[in-house]
């Protein structure tokens, strides 16, 4: 396992990491997730991904759930949650969600106690919040990384701009600045991590717990000739996201990109997540596995980064065609 500095923090991540978004106690149970995290944590995978939304809360339960039960050293892995949507879903009342003082503290202790641990290392405002300064939010996380509560705060979809004025809302009161962002990124959503952040890795520092590097699962080839019945888009709720990312341009892509990856005879899911871990500005992959063999599959990046030379790289840059323009 090959592991990097989150940003200019000394917090080393492993290049892979494992989350559980949509699988957990949606797709598999505690008997699966377990084995799923002990196979992540023996392949040398050190962070652990969660948020107050996935399944409602149950996610985190879950995973608190197995945490406990492997006992692992605190110390040797780093763990995550994140808050905004909340979790009730559509019974959400005010003050249940966004980034406000409230919210933040309240969903920070709820993360703490459904994953039955001291401290989160990283807590994220999951997406930008217009109604809560962003003085207020800066604050709130300074005060909850002052009571050992949280070590590092970040952001997740937000822009540059926004980014960039929490830290200008740091530098001018003393408080600690976002160290991190998590973004989705992949051969089809690159404009965030590839141009919008360039200037902030240049400026302040900023490490980047990346998402869905198989865009949904596109890019492992299983949607090419429609929706298995077990996958995710299967599930009647993953409709509208389904429609946003199986496209028909997209799946003719996905399979020049298959093409290419059985003459590197390896998998085209090993390629795609080796690609995004080519770039030096993310610091990890978050994979999501419902299956031994996916994430075994998926491992296999670390063997396939290599093999992604110049000319490899040209050769999938032709198939997507796609990359930003940096100003």
């Amino acid at each position: 396992m090959e592991y990097r500095c989150l940003g200019r923090s000394g917090l080393q991540l492993s290049v892979l990491s494992f989350g559980s978004w949509v699988s957990f106690s949606r797709q598999i149970n505690d008997k699966i997730a377990d084995e799923l995290m002990g196979l992540a944590y023996d392949n040398g995978i050190n962070f652990f991904d969660n948020a107050e939304a996935y399944a409602l809360g149950e996610s985190e339960l879950m995973m608190g759930r197995i945490l406990k039960k492997k006992k692992w050293d605190r110390t040797s892995f780093v763990l995550s949650s994140k808050a905004y949507f909340g979790w009730h879903g559509a019974d959400n009342k005010p003050n249940q969600t966004g980034n406000s003082r409230k919210h933040l503290t309240e969903a920070c202790n709820e993360a703490l106690q459904r994953m039955q641990v001291d401290y989160l290392d990283l807590f994220y405002c999951h997406r930008a919040d217009k109604n809560t300064p962003i003085e207020e939010t800066v604050r709130t996380m300074n005060t909850l990384i002052q009571q050992g509560k949280v070590l590092y705060w970040g952001t997740s979809e937000w822009t540059g701009v926004e980014i960039m004025e929490a830290h200008r809302v740091a530098e001018k009161y003393g408080l600690i600045g976002p160290t991190m962002e998590q973004p989705q990124y992949n051969l089809f959503e690159r404009e965030k991590v590839e141009a919008n952040y360039s200037e902030i890795y240049k400026n302040v520092g900023l490490g980047t717990t990346i998402w869905s590097p198989l865009c949904s699962g596109l890019l492992t080839g299983k949607y090419n000739d429609g929706i298995p019945k077990n996958s995710r888009f299967a599930m009647p709720d993953m409709n509208g996201i389904m429609a946003n990312v199986i496209q028909d341009d997209r799946v003719k892509k996905v399979k020049k990109l298959q093409e290419l990856a059985v003459k590197m005879n390896v998998s085209i899911a090993a390629l795609s997540i080796a690609w995004c871990i080519k770039n030096p500005n993310v610091t990890t992959a978050i994979l999501g596995a419902t299956k031994k063999q996916q994430l075994i599959e998926n491992l296999k990046a670390l063997e396939v980064l290599p093999l992604i030379t110049n000319e490899v790289t040209d050769k999938i840059e032709k198939i997507f065609q796609n990359k930003p323009a940096i100003l």
